[in-house]
């Protein structure tokens, strides 16, 4: 009874086992928490087939030789770089003065 007592009124053993308990028991409970998390990312993370083939390394060189082509066709020399509107322009006004500035060239 008195080693009881004793324990008790012992400052590691009533205040540093508890803390050591839970410091300890948290990690594991957040190892598990964690894991349903990443496992929950990998389910939500699968891709179409269609998107796979696009990302797969193996196919993309036919990807990339098919887009060449397209661009192979197309005419750069007709190419004009047109700016779209500033987040402080209103987008309607921008694109009368842009219509306006194109129509005396054609």
């Amino acid at each position: 009874m008195l080693s009881l007592k004793a324990l008790q009124k012992n400052k590691t053993v009533r205040y540093g086992v508890p803390m050591l308990l839970l410091v300890v028991g948290g990690s594991f409970g957040l190892r598990e928490f964690t894991q349903i998390r990443y496992d929950a990312q990998k389910v939500k993370r699968k891709l179409d087939p269609s998107l796979e083939a696009k990302v797969n390394l193996q196919k993309q060189s036919v990807i990339l030789e098919q887009e060449y082509e397209k661009m192979k066709d197309a005419s750069l020399d007709e190419w004009r770089n047109i700016r779209g509107p500033r987040p402080w322009e209103d987008s309607r006004e921008f694109q009368e003065q842009q219509r306006r500035k194109r129509t005396p060239e054609s």
